[in-house]
């Protein structure tokens, strides 16, 4: 029998440090290649393979792309059966603290689910992922504008967009409440 394991906030930096290290090493990949690789710096690297850091959003994203991998590879537990609880879930934040992203379940490369919550006027710049990356997001509370090349989308509650994240886009909430997100991530079309 499984059972449910939460995500403990106090360990989020503990597990990141040990997959990291753990795909670095099976893929052969120095601590200095993979920082330069992926624009973070050397130090920084070792403070999160060591348990000592807890890495933004952004810098989790980069890892991520620069390994191949989905970010939760960088965050799995695995179990039969998950449940996935607002009050249990692992933040990831932004480093302006714009925007939370709760991971919902590891999802074997597939795929990732992520609960989102932009805060009121908030804005966040997403980088672009790697080639063949699309995204899903739906509105389930507030309202959402995004921007993906040159276009301007705006959804409401219950809308959903679909795009290619291969390039930059960016979120922003153009209301004085709180958007809440459902993103799903998909690796599909890789």
């Amino acid at each position: 029998m499984n059972t449910e394991k939460p995500w403990a906030e106090g360990d989020v930096g503990k597990r990141i440090g040990a997959n990291l290290r753990q795909f670095r090493v099976s893929r052969e990949i120095s601590v200095e290649a993979l920082a330069k690789q992926i624009g973070v710096s050397k130090l920084t690297l070792i403070k999160i393979e060591r348990g000592e850091a807890n890495p933004t959003l952004s810098v989790i994203w980069k890892i991520a792309n620069g390994l191949n991998i989905p970010i939760t590879a960088l965050l799995s537990i695995q179990s039969d059966v998950s449940i996935a609880r607002k009050k249990d879930g692992l933040k990831l934040t932004s480093s302006n603290d714009v925007l939370v992203a709760e991971p919902l379940f590891y999802s074997h490369g597939l795929m990732e689910l992520y609960r989102g919550y932009l805060q009121p006027r908030g804005e966040y710049l997403s980088e672009a992922h790697r080639p063949g990356v699309v995204e899903f997001v739906t509105v389930m509370s507030g309202q959402l504008t995004v921007e993906v090349d040159v276009n301007t989308y705006h959804l409401e509650e219950c809308d959903s967009i679909r795009f290619k994240g291969d390039r930059p886009h960016k979120y922003a909430n153009p209301s004085s409440a709180l958007t809440i997100l459902h993103f799903v991530i998909s690796y599909n079309h890789l």
